[in-house]
């Protein structure tokens, strides 16, 4: 649990604090850069030896309004700051990071709708292309900012990246396009560099953290040599709370608003969602592919690769038998989705090797029943009359069980037509609209081929 909701949950659940150890000096500092997580154990309840420290007389006494009492256990909360006190005399960040700038490197980011180009110290650019029949490309563009303005201070920041501590070295970019929303001042990003061994300069992700104000998170391995740019570990902070004087296990108000909460969770991808706008459903999706912004759907990350080229006819046949899938994704979580068989979430480390999360799994019964109640393929109309599959979407069920729900995961996967000079680029990404519940978009010119062929419920086959 964040700081914010914690503190939220403490001032609306808990009226009276007391027995603050004195070692600690009141309460501990909660940020939102340290995850914390409350549990409620039983009586029974024995520490673990291993992880966060605690100490007998490190906690505190909580009442709630209804009197109830709980002895919270307080984890000593570890720095992550061991190595940083090692003499480093090697490059600076700036300096580690100068073959980017001086080779003109570029990276770059696709989504949906939008393609993010960062030219390392030069510019970041927002553009999208659209190519009419017989027509020239036109191209709606926005520069987020040009030349790098200024370099951080020699204070090392570091925020929460995918549960990570993370440290970063920042460039600010100024002088982008006028933005209309703010009497035409020039748009600006931070562009936060961070060490990852394995990356390619990739950009992990783009956001809109107030009106024309961006932040750009890169990888890249030129930060690593340096000490203080290594990631922190950041693992969830335990904070546990037993009951004392007779009172229930878990608050009687927490255990009505988790019930209330369940309650008013709508099923996993209802029909009343799906029909109240069936055609402009992918519209709507896409449209968050725009800058992201606070508040949003989390979109949980992005990437385009290339699959090999085989011929054609061969590589839609083993795409629709599910003996070729397609993958795509930067940073921790990539992405695995093999048609009529199942989408996979996977992290790869050489020690451990790939930890596989199933987001969901193919079952042709499940996804009928899915399709009668919601649209399985959305139309477009061309300009020549002729009405064109656009969109086709497949339920997955069955996945991991979410430890936040208690339930199985699920995913509606929604392929797509993507014109490309390159005929066998495909782009995969991945929204959570809902807690453990999905969509996962592929779109890719190898599709186009076969959107025509989709049936009633959405399922394709190779076309004649």
């Amino acid at each position: 649990m964040m700081a914010g909701l914690l503190m939220v949950f403490l001032g609306g659940l808990l009226e009276v604090c007391s027995g603050v150890s004195a070692n600690r000096g009141g309460y501990p500092s909660f940020t939102d850069e340290i995850p914390f997580k409350i549990t409620w154990p039983g009586s029974e309840f024995t520490l673990s030896t291993s992880g966060a420290l605690y100490k007998e007389d490190d906690f505190v006494i909580m009442t709630t309004t209804e009197q109830e009492k709980y002895k919270c256990l307080l984890p000593s909360l570890a720095t992550g700051d061991e190595d940083d006190d090692k003499e480093y005399s090697g490059p600076t960040p700036g300096e580690l990071l100068e073959p980017l700038f001086k080779r003109s490197s570029c990276s770059y980011r696709i989504e949906s709708y939008w393609t993010y180009e960062v030219c390392h110290g030069k510019h970041i650019r927002q553009y999208h292309e659209e190519k009419e029949t017989g027509q020239k490309i036109s191209v709606q563009e926005y520069f987020l900012g040009n030349m790098a303005q200024k370099s951080q201070s020699a204070e090392v920041p570091s925020k929460n990246i995918e549960g990570q501590l993370t440290p970063y070295f920042s460039m600010e970019m100024g002088n982008g396009t006028p933005c209309v929303l703010k009497q035409n001042e020039a748009r600006s990003t931070s562009v936060l560099y961070v060490c990852h061994p394995e990356a390619k300069h990739e950009i992990l992700s783009v956001a809109e953290v107030t009106t024309c104000e961006y932040e750009v998170v890169v990888l890249t391995p030129l930060l690593c040599s340096h000490p203080k740019y290594r990631f922190k570990s950041s693992p969830v902070n335990g904070i546990f709370c037993q009951a004392l004087s007779g009172s229930p296990q878990r608050p009687q108000r927490l255990a009505q608003w988790d019930k209330e909460q369940e309650e008013q969770l709508k099923p996993p991808f209802s029909a009343t969602v799906e029909e109240e706008a069936p055609p402009v459903r992918e519209e709507a999706f896409t449209s968050t592919h725009k800058p992201m912004t606070v508040g949003g759907q989390t979109q949980v990350t992005v990437g385009t690769t290339h699959i090999s080229r085989l011929t054609d006819d061969q590589l839609i046949k083993e795409f629709l038998s599910g003996s070729y899938c397609l993958h795509g994704g930067v940073g921790w979580w990539k992405y695995e989705f093999c048609y009529g068989k199942h989408v996979h979430q996977y992290h790869e480390e050489k020690e451990q090797g790939k930890n596989i999360v199933v987001v969901g799994s193919w079952n042709a019964k499940e996804h009928t029943d899915w399709a009668k109640k919601n649209v399985a393929r959305s139309y477009q109309l061309k300009d020549d009359g002729v009405q064109k599959v656009k969109l086709v979407s497949h339920f997955y069920g069955h996945g991991d069980v979410c430890d936040l729900t208690g339930k199985p995961r699920q995913v509606i996967v929604k392929l797509k037509c993507k014109e490309s000079e390159s005929p066998h680029a495909v782009t995969v990404y991945m929204l959570e609209p809902q807690t453990c519940q999905y969509i996962l978009g592929v779109e890719s010119p190898v599709i186009c081929r076969i959107l025509d062929t989709a049936d009633e419920h959405g399922l394709l086959s190779i076309s004649s």
